[in-house]
């Protein structure tokens, strides 16, 4: 049976705004089945557990929104709503938990937004902004602070939220009755490192930080109980030798967490990491081109098998078998989609 994917874009740089696509389940081809500009710059998706609605940001200054569609046709995605402004600037990434749309805005002061949901999946009111604190040595990138992530943690007790501004991840837990974040713990990372997303091992006690302003992985150990991240180790994404400038975009990892990739947006590759039985040793095995230009996110099919890359400059989605043994994609296939940004 076939699937749907779902590719967000910058309409402010000439994008189409959300594309639905079908998916070869033999394949994994993609092919485009319509468009809507209807919320600008819907830059970063989430879909919700059930799959039934899909979530965007709509990055724009001076204030952001989100907004919800109902995947009640797969292929043609309705507007549930009009976008709700999130009293903050610039949201780059969003995520549900614990029934509500947790939105990280990027733009000063960067903050994480509380959006309540509606029982048809459609967004309620804002709930609450946790403002960030903070700044970094990058006077350009790190003059406040930038929240650039927010997820939750794999057992739904935290939220966590990446602030590439303020070298920093903070552990937060959600107030049911005010929809309040409170902050149980700060980790703060190596000054001027720029932390960007951050994604969880499958065995819930480790974590990878993805950081923009140098390219390297931080590996954490995290501890669900307690909320707590402890680094442990940084690992490069970039061979030996490896010249001019780059700034890494997204991590992801295998669903039985042997292998890892990163995206390096400047030297427009995929690298590939092995990650070892303990999930604390990290090691760079290769680097393959992302077929395109500025690779602005990855993601995996469900089962593992295929990686797809959203490259923004270049104008296209491409994808990846990726080989079983050594975790190496091959590119087999492209779909131009112009200023592309998730997928």
């Amino acid at each position: 049976m076939a699937g749907h994917a779902y590719i967000g874009s910058f309409t402010s740089a000439g994008g189409r705004g959300l594309t639905a696509a079908g998916v070869d389940p033999d394949t994994g081809a993609l092919t485009a089945l319509g468009d809507t500009a209807e919320v600008p710059n819907p830059s970063f998706l989430t879909l919700s557990a059930d799959g039934r609605t899909l979530y965007t940001v709509s990055e724009t200054e001076p204030e952001g929104a989100a907004a919800a569609f109902s995947l009640a046709d797969p292929a043609a995605p309705a507007l549930l709503g009009a976008p709700v402004p999130v009293r903050g600037g610039a949201p780059t990434h969003l995520s549900v938990h614990q029934g509500h749309l947790l939105t990280a805005n990027y733009a000063a002061p960067g903050s994480v937004t509380v959006l309540s949901l509606r029982e048809d999946g459609g967004l309620g009111e804002v709930r609450s902004v946790l403002e960030h604190e903070g700044d970094g040595p990058n006077r350009e990138r790190q003059e406040g602070p930038h929240a650039h992530a927010v997820l939750p943690d794999p057992s739904g007790r935290w939220a966590v939220s990446v602030d590439l501004g303020t070298d920093s991840v903070r552990v937060c837990e959600l107030l049911a009755d005010s929809g309040e974040l409170e902050i149980e713990r700060e980790l703060g990372l190596r000054s001027g490192i720029g932390p960007r997303h951050l994604t969880f091992h499958p065995d819930g006690g480790h974590a990878y930080v993805m950081n923009e302003l140098d390219s390297v992985v931080t590996v954490c150990r995290f501890d669900s109980e307690k909320g707590s991240l402890r680094p442990l180790a940084e690992v490069r994404v970039l061979p030996d030798g490896s010249d001019g400038e780059n700034y890494p975009s997204e991590l992801v990892i295998s669903p039985d967490g042997r292998f890892a990739w990163a995206a390096n947006r400047g030297h427009n590759s995929i690298a590939v990491l092995t990650v070892d039985a303990s999930g604390e040793k990290l090691e760079l095995v290769d680097t393959v081109s992302c077929g395109g230009d500025w690779p602005r996110h990855l993601t995996l099919d469900p089962a593992g098998t295929r990686l797809y890359a959203a490259n923004e400059r270049s104008g296209d989605v491409t994808w990846f078998d990726v080989d079983p043994a050594t975790g190496i994609p091959e590119q087999a296939g492209s779909l131009a989609l112009p200023a592309v940004s998730c997928v």
